[in-house]
């Protein structure tokens, strides 16, 4: 892994040109620019908010105000899913970058996931200016935020090196992908909060949901932008501990695959 991070270290300066040049294109020619980005998180907040808030309020108090409950696990999500479903297609995108140079396909997918993660950032910005209109109590455990932002990004960055090769190979992978991130997303204490009683009730269900990875990176967003408090570290160390292994065996993965990739798209 070491190895790994020190070629990611040396292509720094590729990648952000890189980075600059995807959030350039994605909105060129734009009046209203990275506004847009938002639409689709606004549109998912209403549509989620007027459906489940009433329901998810009285069952469970300490979500409200909902639409900032819903908010704090929402816009992590929309980064995870977003990336791990660009990464994908990838290297297939940038195919004629890894014909014509000796280029590290590597960077493909970290760029489209930083690219998103720059859109999460400013969200979490705006997040925060609607927790303080709504009176949300604003803890200084805000201050771990960029350390779960560190463990979602090591994570996410593992699963796009692995998809971004398969999909080089298996064409349709990034449908099936489309379906498991539905039902990943379900899966995950985005719209509910492990504390519902139906969820206590059910240790087989509890159990099950906290074999997801998502739910311990969920529930530190939501402890720290919703509840005002710490994140659970024992839990943030296990889930980056995770991440970090996930990584090394996915950057191996990927290395070992990538002489064949020109050959391929």
């Amino acid at each position: 892994m070491g190895q790994a991070l020190r070629q990611l270290w040396n292509a720094r300066a590729l990648v952000y040109v890189l980075v600059v040049r995807e959030l350039k294109a994605r909105y060129r020619g734009s009046v209203l620019g990275f506004l847009w980005s938002l639409m689709n998180p606004l549109l998912m907040l209403a549509i989620y908010g007027l459906v489940f808030a009433f329901i998810l309020e009285q069952r469970d108090p300490s979500m409200s105000p909902y639409v900032l409950y819903l908010a704090s696990g929402l816009l992590p999500w929309m980064w995870l899913s977003s990336s791990v479903l660009q990464s994908c297609t990838a290297i297939l995108d940038g195919s004629a970058l890894i014909r014509k140079v000796v280029f590290p396909a590597e960077v493909l997918p970290i760029v489209y996931i930083l690219s998103n993660g720059v859109h999460f950032v400013l969200s979490l910005l705006i997040y925060l200016a609607f927790a303080v209109a709504f009176h949300l109590r604003l803890h200084v455990s805000l201050i771990s935020l960029p350390l779960i932002v560190a463990a979602q990004l090591i994570f996410t960055t593992a699963l796009g090196l692995v998809l971004s090769a398969l999909t080089v190979y298996f064409r349709d992978l990034r449908d099936l992908v489309g379906n498991l991130l539905t039902l990943w997303f379900f899966s995950s204490p985005v719209i509910y909060s492990m504390d519902l009683p139906a969820i206590r009730r059910s240790a087989a269900l509890a159990t099950l949901l906290r074999f997801n990875p998502a739910t311990h990176l969920l529930e530190s967003y939501h402890a720290v932008l919703f509840y005002g408090r710490w994140p659970d570290w024992s839990t943030w160390a296990v889930f980056t501990a995770g991440a970090l292994l996930m990584f090394g065996a996915a950057y191996g993965f990927f290395h070992r695959l990538r002489d064949t990739l020109v050959e391929e798209v």
